[in-house]
């Protein structure tokens, strides 16, 4: 029996706001199930893009949408308390009503390397600054009066009055993870579990096998886990024009793994069949001619190695159905390249109508 498949969206924070915007009413338009926001960095800025609040921009998403999903993926309890966290999630319970929000947590090393741990950072490892923002998001959500006092966070907080004017319903709670043990950990107390960019079929089965372990451990049914795989992908129906969007936003995140993220890549690369000497030209192309060199640097036989969604309709089908064989339940599509709106129009037409029955 066929893995059930959501198909989202998502889209880096780091364009104007209108735009992005646009696109989410477009992917709303298209049938797409989902549209997510990861947060950009600073990092960005050597390439003339801008870091923007993804928790922000998603609120007034969710205003400027009617029915789709908006998600966080990710945020970072490194750069928000988790009582922060629970009020921005307040916003979008507000503003989206019920069933339109996920929300996307995780340790995200590009910004404990880009902005610093802080004090929070000295005192724990990343596992346990997850444990215990997910279990203070869920007591702050649920209004009743709360105390928590862990390792790494306190969090002391009144209940709420019953005719207080507020959702009282908990929120889907995904983990971004790369390694086992948050993927075990997204098993065992989140909703799912979301993979980062160059996650390809053989990545989603290494993590699929830690989710199930963590959800079996606690007592859980791992049928009722979701993964999500971050997936860069582009559509027409000139099939190297369509190719050639996931070719650049892929160099732009093989440069990102090389100058920012080593050790954290090495499993999601290794499942890719990549060695970091191999994708060393791509990000030095980066660094000296910007995002089009680097996409120039990145060779058919590196992209195919990618997985990426792309090509013209048939090809983009074939490969989602190659990521729900290896058990991805939701599939979250970067779009790249020339006229994203008609890629997303396209999508809609010509591959969504195919994951509907």
């Amino acid at each position: 029996m066929a893995v059930p498949i959501r198909i989202g969206v998502l889209q880096l924070s780091m364009e104007p706001v209108a735009e992005t915007v646009q696109m989410a009413q477009a992917c709303e338009s298209a049938g797409f199930d989902a549209f997510w926001l990861a947060e950009a960095y600073p990092w960005w800025r050597k390439h003339s893009y801008e870091a923007r609040s993804s928790t922000a921009i998603a609120a007034i998403i969710a205003r400027e949408t009617k029915r789709i999903p908006v998600g966080w993926g990710i945020i970072s309890p490194y750069t928000r308390n988790p009582i922060q966290i629970a009020m921005e999630a307040r916003v979008m319970q507000d503003v989206a009503g019920a069933g339109r929000f996920f929300l996307g947590l995780g340790a995200s090393k590009i910004f404990m390397k880009e902005a610093g741990e802080g004090e929070t950072g000295k005192s724990a490892g990343p596992a346990t600054v997850m444990k215990e923002s997910i279990e203070i998001i869920r007591g702050v959500l649920g209004g009743e009066e709360f105390h928590y006092e862990g390792k790494v966070f306190d969090a002391h907080v009144p209940a709420l009055k019953p005719e207080a004017h507020v959702a009282r319903q908990q929120i889907p709670i995904y983990i971004g993870a790369t390694g086992p043990v948050l993927q075990r950990m997204s098993g065992s107390m989140a909703d799912g579990l979301l993979t980062a960019s160059i996650t390809t079929p053989d990545f989603v089965r290494y993590s699929r096998t830690f989710m199930e372990e963590g959800a079996r451990k606690a007592g859980r049914d791992p049928a009722n886990q979701d993964l999500g795989a971050v997936i860069v992908g582009s559509v027409g129906k000139d099939p190297k024009r369509a190719r050639d969007g996931a070719r650049e936003m892929a160099a732009m995140y093989l440069a990102n793994k090389v100058q920012n993220i080593r050790g954290s890549a090495d499993m999601l690369l290794e499942k890719a069949g990549l060695s970091f000497d191999e994708i060393r030209p791509i990000a030095d192309a980066m660094e000296s001619g910007g995002r089009k060199a680097a996409a120039r640097a990145v060779t058919d036989e590196v992209f195919e190695k990618v997985r990426p969604i792309a090509g013209m309709p048939e090809d983009c089908i074939r490969r989602i159905e190659e990521y729900r064989a290896a058990g991805c339940s939701h599939i979250l599509l970067e779009l790249w390249g020339d006229d994203r709106i008609e890629q997303a129009k396209l999508f809609g037409e010509a591959v969504l109508p195919h994951f509907k029955h």
